[in-house]
């Protein structure tokens, strides 16, 4: 599992103009990026307290190189006891991120996190009409720290709903949604493995991912689809090795749940699949399923410089 491959020539001076090329919006003083190529074992203040992971040379080339990680997936996906055919897609990109307000910075600041994001996208159709799911995490490159924050958007034709868990002295969750008894919820939990940041781990350490039996908090999109009650469960976690493929696994004990997430085995271990069994339906009518993505095509590209009408060619290419 530990990276094999040899030392990426740089000289720092290039890898420096590289990386202030990086950032969704890029600013004038947007070079808080740098901070990232720290290699300190210091921990950061007010985060769980542990060490720093240093930055491998292959880690800064692959993820600081001035663009986004963008893969497409063909998405089979259980939604009211039925499977709907739809995409995914899963966004990869390195910001910076202030630590207090939760936010991408703007601006250099010592005070900086330096995150890998994952924005995950689904759409499909339920009938007549059209369920668009997004979800973000922002979780420390340093692997030091649960992430940052995690939140998840839904829109249907019934309405949409927006939750959010925020990590502070305590997880910090807030929903707004048009479901009567969700409209407006506010809780603190207690820190725990979240299931949303282990898709951030799978590419920045996947050795590093919790296995055996733990506490997890399921992804925000389990706990508004089934309208379940947020709080941690139980599960059974393990990795899997078998070749160029890894296979991670969370079997829940105490909630009808298992997620497994095949990924390639050497860097920068991409995501080629995964599946989600759960109960889907209402009452007794609901039924075990199992939902798919199935990875379609990769590109790395500053897609954010990429909005004139002559860039959607580039949507073929990832068959979306």
């Amino acid at each position: 599992m530990k990276n094999r491959l040899q030392f990426w020539g740089i000289n720092s001076i290039l890898l420096v103009a590289v990386l202030l090329l990086n950032g969704c919006i890029q600013n004038k003083d947007s070079t808080s990026e740098t901070l990232a190529l720290s290699a300190t074992t210091e921990s950061t203040p007010g985060t769980e307290d542990s060490a720093k992971k240093p930055l491998s040379e292959e880690f800064k080339y692959y993820w600081y190189a001035g663009d986004a990680e963008i893969t497409s997936y063909k998405l089979e996906q259980a939604r009211y006891g039925e499977i709907r055919e739809g995409k995914a897609v899963l966004i990869y990109v390195t910001e910076p991120f202030l630590p207090d307000v939760q936010v991408k910075a703007d601006n250099k600041h010592p005070e900086n996190v330096p995150v890998l994001k994952l924005n995950a996208t689904k759409k499909y159709l339920t009938g007549i009409y059209p369920y668009s799911i997004m979800g973000s995490t922002f979780y420390p490159v340093h692997d030091n720290q649960h992430a940052i924050k995690t939140s998840l958007s839904v829109q249907e034709w019934c309405g949409h709903v927006y939750s959010q868990l925020n990590n502070r002295k305590e997880f910090e969750f807030t929903s707004h949604s048009y479901f009567e008894g969700e409209a407006d919820e506010q809780l603190t939990l207690e820190k725990t493995h979240l299931e949303n940041e282990l898709w951030n781990k799978i590419r920045i350490d996947p050795d590093g991912l919790p296995q055996g039996k733990i506490a997890i908090i399921p992804s925000l999109e389990y706990f508004r689809v089934q309208h379940a009650p947020v709080q941690s469960y139980t599960a059974n976690a393990t990795l899997t090795v078998e070749g160029k493929s890894t296979s991670y696994t969370l079997e829940y004990q105490d909630t009808p749940r298992k997620l497994t997430i095949h990924f390639n085995s050497e860097f920068p271990y991409q995501i080629e699949s995964w599946e989600e069994e759960f109960k889907s339906g209402y009452g007794p009518g609901a039924k075990l399923m199992t939902s798919r993505g199935t990875k379609l095509n990769t590109l790395k590209t500053p897609y954010w410089r990429q909005n004139s009408n002559k860039f959607v060619r580039l949507r073929d290419s990832l068959q979306l």
